[in-house]
């Protein structure tokens, strides 16, 4: 079964047409039979209808023409061979082509069957120029009934019972792809679905075979039939295969519409001679509204580059270039660029930033699924790449579901404190699905050497590991246990060691629910693992604050000398900087916008005064783009910033200016939270926000205008997100009270919208 069969079919009914035609006594040189459609391109499925074009000149009498048609016809209707049949001149075909979208798309497939080879090259040419000519309103058409079809079917690759040729990446998409190929207003590399297209034809011919009728649906009854039929082990590896192959003609799709819609203009929609390059970072810009990696880029000399690419096109809410996916994926494949294990930080934390833009991540997601590139980084996904879930609690394959967890949980940062924990846990929870092992327990072993490899610390490991094994445990006790019985917190208790996990899990019960739909997370099922959640965290000790922290002798001695002294340890990926300084207002956003103007992206901070001086210890990232940093380099800005903030605030303004000019994704608004019990000489201020740039900065300068002083800060940056603990009190000391604090709260809400 396959092409040869098909094509085989359409020839018989050539050979049947073509004796018929012979038979009528029509002349040969005044009418024609030809095809279209499917027919046209030879891939007549056994319930396929013959599509054809009786064409004439017009030369022919109503009544001549009318018993010619039905010599032919008739015949085949005895026979109960079904049959599309339209009986047209040349004009009368331009005419109708020019009015239906359907028959233009038809037209483009047209060949002759049988009589006048002029008549039927003379059509093939007026179809083909029509559609060129008038291609930009034709396209639009086209893409509005695709999307009005789409909206109305549903995604082949996730329906249960899916419509083969109808839903989204079905075989009706893939005759679009050929026919905005034929328009030449854009290149469409139709060989990149041609196993995805011998797939569902596959698949439909067999549905034909074992049904016995002309559907296109695939019922779940039928699936088992249909497996069996084309020598599949089960349903299940059937269904996986139909899903790979509609993702990849929709991927296909939706690249080539967005690359049209963009094509030759700038930001604004303006055509542009010369197409504008923005650049990002070293080797990445943004050009034709895609993130492109450079042509001369060294995938050996910087293998954090794809997923850099892949987090900054996520974040701008822009897909990557297809030529640049494919030159990642053939250098992957030669072995070059390979990520070493364990990753380095920046890997971890691109990979972090992807994961967290929410919907814009899974377009990206699904271009290094598509490239296969995302297996080079983590080859576990491949296992379940497709995998069906074949109930109807599941809206998605296996994969999807994960990424579809992950965006939910973007939406969710703000409420916990390691977001990057979530994000993680998110998109691999269901990693153990696919075999007759308790996914859970299969999941907690697969995570485990995962995250070490992504770069986790051995005490977040652990973390991931707890949830991924319970990722079902909230809803599970919330919806079969008695909430009043002490036993019951006591067993969740026995689980969850502490607030900040309880959190975790809260949020990763949730962004599960959302993903799998309304059937499975009802608003029911949600307000008990709240109230669940509400008595568990009354038996849990707070541990969410970050602690101030402890300066050692050395430490303590540097600052009681008041001189500026800098240190910097360079550990490969990143830079360890220890900064003594003379304290004085505004320092922390002094320095930060220092180091933001070296191109140091800041991932970590530990600040505290002591004496007349700060003690500072930052984690920072150097932007590939960043000149060489040294300590005598990072003391004279440093020294030069202090003696003049306003012109550091202008140079900072002007960068930020820069990345204005960049596109945006939705993000959760910024949190605000005051603790003012937590401390006993200082009111605690916690800041959850998206990172962008300069963030710091202008936390700094706001907690600085409203005239209060910072005596300690926690800082830190997990992939896009930022969480900023600070220490302040009054300049003359002590802490807040309630309506300073209000006040503080309240500026920093407007710096950060």
């Amino acid at each position: 079964m396959g092409t040869r069969e098909r094509r085989n079919r359409s020839n018989e009914g050539d050979l049947l047409l073509s004796s018929l035609f012979s038979s009528s006594g029509a002349n040969p040189h005044d009418v024609a039979i030809a095809a279209v459609g499917g027919f046209g391109r030879g891939e007549l499925s056994p319930g396929s209808d013959l599509d054809i074009v009786i064409i004439h000149t017009g030369g022919l009498l109503e009544k001549e023409l009318s018993e010619l048609v039905n010599k032919i016809l008739y015949p085949l209707w005895d026979k109960n061979v079904k049959i599309d049949h339209s009986v047209r001149t040349r004009s009368e075909i331009r005419d109708i082509a020019d009015s239906d979208l359907k028959v233009a798309m038809g037209l483009l497939d047209i060949r002759l069957v049988c009589g006048s080879a002029d008549l039927v090259a003379a059509v093939q040419v007026d179809a083909l120029e029509s559609w060129r000519r008038n291609s930009k309103s034709r396209l639009q058409e086209l893409e509005a009934s695709l999307t009005e079809r789409h909206k109305r079917i549903g995604e082949l690759a996730y329906l249960l019972e899916p419509d083969l040729k109808e839903a989204r990446g079905g075989l009706r998409d893939i005759t679009s792809l050929r026919a905005i190929h034929k328009s030449s207003a854009i290149a469409v590399p139709i060989e990149r679905i041609s196993v995805a297209e011998s797939i569902l034809a596959n698949v439909r011919e067999a549905l034909h075979i074992v049904s016995g009728r002309d559907k296109d649906r695939l019922l779940f009854q039928e699936q088992d039939k249909v497996a069996e039929h084309l020598g599949y082990t089960d349903a299940d590896a059937l269904m996986s295969d139909v899903a790979q192959a509609a993702r990849s003609v929709d991927y296909l799709l939706d690249s080539t519409w967005y690359r049209l819609a963009h094509k030759g203009k700038d930001g604004a929609g303006r055509f542009l001679k010369k197409v504008r390059s923005t650049p990002l970072s070293r080797d990445i810009s943004v050009s034709n509204k895609e993130v492109v990696i450079s042509g001369d880029a060294d995938f050996a000399l910087d293998p954090v580059i794809g997923l850099r690419a892949a987090a900054s096109a996520s974040q701008l809410g822009l897909p990557i270039s297809m030529d640049s996916l494919e030159r990642l994926s053939a250098s992957l494949s030669q072995n070059v660029g390979q990520l070493p294990n364990p990753w380095p930080r920046d890997a971890r934390e691109n990979l972090i930033s992807l994961i967290g833009a929410g919907s814009a991540m899974v377009q990206i997601f699904e271009a290094l699924d598509q490239e296969e590139i995302i297996f080079h980084w983590i080859p576990e996904w491949k296992a379940v790449r497709s995998l069906p879930q074949r109930n109807v609690l599941h809206r998605h394959t296996v994969d999807r579901h994960m990424v579809e967890t992950a965006v939910h949980a973007a939406a969710l940062t703000r409420q916990v404190h390691r977001p990057d924990i979530l994000l993680f846990s998110a998109l691999f929870h269901d990693i153990g699905k696919g075999t007759e092992e308790d996914h859970s327990e299969r999941g907690m072993r697969l995570i485990e050497p995962l995250a070490k490899r992504i770069g986790f610390d051995p005490e977040d490991v652990e973390i991931i590991k707890l949830l991924v094994k319970h990722h079902l445990l909230l809803s599970a006790t919330a919806t079969r246990r008695d909430l009043d019985d002490p036993a019951t917190i006591a067993s969740v208790v026995e689980v969850i060691p502490n607030l900040q996990v309880l959190e975790l899990l809260h949020a990763l019960s949730i962004a599960d629910g959302e993903a799998t739909g309304r059937a499975a997370w009802t608003d029911w099922k949600a307000s008990l693992v709240v109230e669940l959640v509400k008595r568990v965290e009354l038996a849990i000790t707070d541990n969410t604050v970050a602690l101030q922290p402890e300066l050692t002798e050395d430490q303590r001695q540097k600052a009681e000398s008041g001189v500026l002294a800098v240190s910097i340890e360079d550990r490969e990926s990143v830079y360890a900087i220890e900064i003594v300084v003379p304290d004085k207002t505004g320092l922390l956003s002094i320095v930060a916008g220092v180091l933001n103007l070296l191109r140091l992206d800041v991932r970590s901070a530990r600040t505290k005064s002591h004496g007349n001086s700060a003690v500072m210890e930052w984690i920072v990232i150097p932007d590939p783009h960043a000149p060489p940093l040294s300590e005598k380099k990072l003391h004279q800005e440093l020294h030069d910033a202090l003696e003049s903030k306003s012109s550091l605030a202008r140079r900072i303004e002007e960068r930020i200016e820069a990345y204005a000019q960049l596109p945006t994704i939705p993000v959760p608004d910024p949190i605000i939270d005051i603790f003012a019990d937590a401390a006993t000489d200082a009111t605690i201020i916690e800041v959850r926000s998206h990172d962008r740039p300069a963030l710091l900065f202008g936390i700094g300068d706001s907690i600085t205008k409203s005239n209060i002083d910072i005596r300690s800060a926690i800082v830190t940056t997990l992939g896009a997100e930022a969480i900023d603990t600070l220490y302040v009190t009054e300049i003359g000391g002590g802490p807040l009270s309630s309506e300073r604090a209000d006040e503080v709260a309240t500026r920093l809400r407007s710096a950060l919208k």
